[in-house]
């Protein structure tokens, strides 16, 4: 291996088979609005068990209908994890909602139940419970969702499960998008997630309401469907504008990809567990904390994040980088961004997600990680504690 050989964090995998199903579309008719996002959505559906799916450009586009499906609006509150990507909180602030965040377990790195049953139950003093609660799966390992829908039907808030790592993931014995959980569940198919269509997300959903409502929210708010409209229509060219909608729509180009890619998920989820499996037996020694695995949960394995000491962090992240190994840090706590503290939307008591974020940094874990290439980065990882 050449030893200028850049190894990101995550990447895609791209096949002959993927390519010849985007040149198929491309020789299409459809490039847009065509017969392939539905044939996504279906597959997408069927492999998780759910009744219907909504495919967007993005899974930020997907949240962010998914919260408007849900009724979210100004002077309501949203609540999400402060360990994820910013998207999962703006979502909210999109809807004129007030967004607040729940502190973390210091095991999984997901949502804590018994935080926010604590946070639960302040707010019901004070008269300002969440519409909307967004767990987020981090890493591709389901949050405890049992509890959690317990505590919505005690305190009567929806659920969205941000599960934008975590297609392919389990749990208790079951997919995660099956919604049995939750109101609606959001992928992500990002390059860097499990399966890709460049850019994208699906919203997924048991219920035709909600199903019907994304849909129209991801197309400008128009409708085809005479049942739908104000009077008949004046001919068969006729739509309405009944609600306000974006363009958030899926390309056919994108969907050709996924359908291509859905039938690799499996071998891919196979794979990443390979990778982590051979991270944790290397590691086993080490002063490094290496990823929690939840009995409940069969995790899809998107992220393989180290917490290492707080004063040596740096240091090791940029040794790493230097020998041509992309390590990131997944991610900066959402309530402690510049716009997140202006706003003064939280309670900024999250002291799990900060001790968290001290110490993580996530090393490279994707299908085509070759073993010559982990060995790489587990040497040099060896190499700084031996120094």
């Amino acid at each position: 291996m050449e030893k200028s050989k850049f190894i990101p964090y995550g990447r895609q995998d791209i096949t002959e088979e993927d390519i010849e199903a985007v040149v198929k579309v491309l020789r299409s008719s459809f490039l847009t609005q065509g017969p392939t996002v539905p044939q996504f959505e279906k597959k997408v559906s069927q492999y998780c068990g759910v009744g219907y799916g909504v495919a967007t450009n993005s899974a930020t586009s997907a949240l962010h209908i998914a919260c408007l499906a849900l009724g979210l609006s100004k002077g309501d509150y949203m609540w999400t994890s402060p360990i994820t990507f910013v998207a999962s909180a703006n979502c909210g602030l999109y809807c004129g909602a007030k967004v607040d965040f729940v502190d973390i377990n210091p095991k999984t790195y997901n949502m804590s139940p018994q935080a926010l049953e604590e946070k639960l139950v302040q707010a019901e003093k004070e008269g300002r419970l969440p519409k909307i609660v967004i767990p987020v799966h981090f890493s591709g390992q389901s949050c405890d969702m049992h509890k959690i829908y317990n505590l919505s039907k005690k305190y009567g808030f929806k659920i969205i499960e941000d599960a934008s790592h975590a297609i392919g993931g389990r749990y208790k014995k079951q997919l995660i998008g099956n919604c049995k959980y939750s109101n609606i569940t959001i992928f992500s198919f990002h390059p860097v997630k499990i399966i890709t269509t460049g850019e994208g997300g699906i919203a997924l959903t048991n219920s035709s309401k909600l199903a019907k409502k994304m849909l129209l929210l991801r197309s400008h708010g128009i409708t085809h469907d005479p049942k739908l409209m104000t009077y008949h229509p004046d001919g068969e060219w006729y739509y309405q504008q009944i609600d306000l909608g974006y363009n958030y729509r899926m390309t056919d180009i994108q969907a050709a990809l996924g359908v291509s890619q859905i039938h690799r998920l499996n071998k891919y989820i196979k794979k990443r567990k390979i990778i982590s499996e051979r991270y944790d037996y290397a590691f086993n020694s080490l002063p490094i904390v290496t990823p929690y695995r939840h009995s409940d949960s069969e995790p899809s394995y998107h992220l393989y994040v180290i917490l290492v000491d707080e004063h040596s962090r740096k240091d090791m992240f940029n040794k790493l980088r230097d020998q041509g190994v992309g390590v990131n840090v997944h991610y900066i706590p959402v309530h402690m961004q510049p716009y997140f503290l202006n706003i003064r939307c939280n309670s900024n008591n999250y002291k799990n997600a900060e001790y968290y974020y001290k110490r993580a940094f996530s090393l490279p874990i994707y299908p085509t990680l070759l073993n010559e290439e982990q060995d790489k980065v587990i040497n040099l990882v060896k190499d700084f504690f031996r120094s």
